[in-house]
């Protein structure tokens, strides 16, 4: 039977032992692995890069760059269990340029059966519905596209009022014309400096490589571009990589109806 002491001393022990123990509950519970620290990267040779296996739809970009592509050899490689599904393609850049390999990279994606998506690279210091004009007039969107993209990275002089102001002009009038919000490309540094107030409601497309983890940005993002060093059967060179986070539904459900 225990004194009256050593009662005050057990007591005082179990006191401690629980807000000890409470203490490593709390940080055990913020400090656990999120979805992004459990990003898993698997070599796979044939593509030439890692990629991560936590995610089920698999795609590229291109441009002008890859220059021809053989868009039946792209859809029908497969390296384990990842086969490309779908490509972003470049259209158009600021006021007048136009991507010379995109009509027929858009039309020769579709018939080798790939979901197909067009972007804009944005010119900041340029008028946004002009530059709107110059994509739409280059892209016929069709049901089972993937929505339209602006491509925004660069200020190019324009100050951060000014490129949101013109950026958002683009949006709207594309988002009218298209009938569903266009998607927003850029990088991690870019969108938390420049595009992290009034665009948090557009689908988002991040840059984010050179580093085994998924995007650090405290938003939701649908595409992830996590290399630019991939090789695919069929293009001459090197090809971005990106995945979609969601499943074949949520990717349905994002393309145009």
């Amino acid at each position: 039977m225990l004194s009256k002491k050593e009662k005050k001393k057990a007591k005082r022990i179990f006191a401690l032992t629980t807000v000890s123990l409470v203490f490593v509950l709390i940080i055990l519970l913020f400090s656990r692995p999120t979805a992004t620290s459990e990003i898993r990267f698997v070599n796979y040779p044939d593509f030439g890069i890692y990629i991560p296996e936590n995610f089920s739809i698999h795609g590229i970009d291109v441009s002008k760059y890859q220059s021809d592509i053989d868009w039946q050899r792209v859809k029908n490689m497969k390296s384990k269990d990842i086969q490309l599904g779908f490509c972003f393609m470049k259209a158009t850049q600021g006021i007048q340029g136009k991507d010379p390999f995109f009509q027929r990279n858009w039309q020769q994606a579709k018939a080798g059966g790939l979901v197909r998506g067009a972007y804009h690279f944005f010119i900041g210091s340029k008028d946004g519905a002009k530059q709107a004009a110059n994509f739409l007039s280059s892209v016929r969107f069709s049901p089972g596209d993937l929505p339209p993209v602006l491509d925004i990275e660069q200020s190019n002089g324009a100050t951060v009022q000014q490129l949101r102001t013109e950026a958002k002009k683009f949006l709207d009038i594309v988002e009218k014309a298209v009938g569903v919000k266009p998607i927003i490309y850029t990088n991690i540094d870019f969108y938390e400096r420049t595009l992290s107030e009034g665009f948090e409601e557009y689908p988002l497309w991040i840059a984010h490589y050179y580093q085994m983890q998924a995007p650090r940005i405290n938003r939701h993002w649908h595409f992830w571009q996590h290399s630019d060093r991939g090789r695919v059967n069929g293009i001459n060179g090197k090809v971005d990589f990106n995945v979609f986070q969601g499943d074949t539904n949520d990717f349905r459900q994002l393309l145009l109806q």
